[in-house]
């Protein structure tokens, strides 16, 4: 029997489960590629539940508990002695998410002689060393397309929200003010911007297909060009290289796994070469950006906003200076979490589990690290030296 450790967010301050503002949620038949969503044998939830924190447990307990195998829910993974180390020696299966992730280091995989399967409830599975995974022998999926639509449609609120300066103005409402021309002294029109994507995977070409609509100037950079036709389409400008696109561009929106070529992209060299009064977004990992120079960026107005939902680490500390920077968007790690994602990653996920323990093979799209080396979407996104040094 296999020993599952699953580490999740902690539960609603208020209890779980919370009051729920809606009844169910709509149905998707298939994600905009056509790949299917998740197909588990079978579900022990209600989607629209909370199911990515400590109580929600994915919904997998029933299933792992009645056919005979121990799952290990917590929160507790960080600092010597953390419930994760503890029980990591012995366990087989560890899944985790992006939004409270798990550092599977090196030093943690060398501690986990049994370790056979790491899931990423969700997508992007830079929070596992890939190269230490593949050195011992370790699968490496997740759940992918489940939330790409999610942190797409985060990606435009956040768009708005800086540009028309809708934040600062929602506070004048709670602080019981009516001062409009300090609400709209920092406000503008998306119209005739000029956007770009620093990649065009899933969440960017989905964000560049919603931003369409608001009559705005495309752009993109990726080292997957997209096919003509669908450049012709949204009107798109292809860049070669990021330092290409982002001198071009109002607001850039980074939506790029976290990989060696993308550590620390984002520093003051490249930040100052962007439009003085330009707008980033960041969904994509912390880490993309030089957290200092972001703020100095704020600081001195060459960036007129910064929002996002990634930190390093996760959760950030109370004194991370993106807090407290001027001008910002940021919420915790948010993006692909919510109840209608959680609905399907928890279902991938299952059938993740599901396909190891009885022997089957693991969706192609599922996988990032296989046999000893990067595959599926994994051979698509990350680099062959895989690591960045942040697990």
């Amino acid at each position: 029997m296999a020993k599952v450790l699953c580490v999740l967010y902690d539960d609603p301050v208020d209890g779980y489960p919370p009051p729920y503002a809606r009844e169910d949620i709509p149905r998707i038949e298939r994600y905009p590629s056509g790949q299917t969503l998740p197909t588990p044998q079978a579900i022990d939830f209600t989607p629209g539940e909370l199911l990515g924190s400590v109580s929600g447990a994915l919904g997998l307990r029933s299933f792992l508990e009645d056919h005979g195998h121990e799952l290990v829910v917590t929160s507790d993974k960080d600092g010597a002695g953390s419930e994760f180390d503890r029980h990591l020696p012995d366990t087989e299966i560890v899944i985790s998410q992006p939004f409270w992730p798990a550092y599977l280091t090196a030093e943690r995989i060398a501690a986990a002689p049994h370790l056979k399967l790491a899931i990423t409830a969700g997508i992007g599975s830079d929070h596992v060393d890939l190269d230490a995974a593949a050195a011992h022998g370790i699968t490496v999926a997740e759940v992918t397309y489940s939330n790409s639509i999610s942190v797409a449609e985060h990606v435009v609120m956040m768009i708005l929200s800086l540009v028309r300066n809708y934040l600062p103005s929602y506070q004048t409402v709670r602080d019981r003010g009516w001062d409009i021309a300090d609400c709209v002294a920092r406000s503008y029109d998306l119209e005739g911007m000029h956007v770009g994507s620093v990649a065009a995977g899933r969440i960017g070409l989905a964000v560049l297909r919603r931003l369409a609509p608001f009559d705005v100037r495309l752009h993109y950079t990726d080292r997957h060009r997209l096919p003509a036709e669908v450049e012709r389409e949204l009107n798109l400008t292809f860049h070669p290289t990021t330092q290409d696109l982002v001198p071009a561009c109002d607001v850039v929106t980074i939506n790029a796994p976290l990989h060696p070529e993308t550590e620390g992209l984002f520093d003051d060299t490249l930040l100052a070469s962007m439009k003085r009064g330009a707008y980033l977004i960041n969904t994509a990992r912390g880490k993309i950006c030089d957290r200092d120079a972001i703020v100095r960026a704020l600081q001195t107005g060459q960036l007129a906003g910064y929002a996002g939902d990634v930190w390093y680490p996760q959760p950030a500390p109370p004194d991370h200076p993106w807090r407290t920077a001027p001008h910002h968007g940021m919420t915790p790690h948010i993006s692909g979490s919510s109840l209608s994602a959680q609905a399907r990653y928890a279902a991938g996920t299952r059938e993740i589990v599901e396909s190891y323990l009885h022997g089957r093979a693991i969706r192609d799209e599922y996988l990032i690290v296989d046999g000893g080396k990067l595959a599926g979407a994994g051979a698509h996104s990350y680099s062959a030296r895989a690591s960045t040094g942040t697990t």
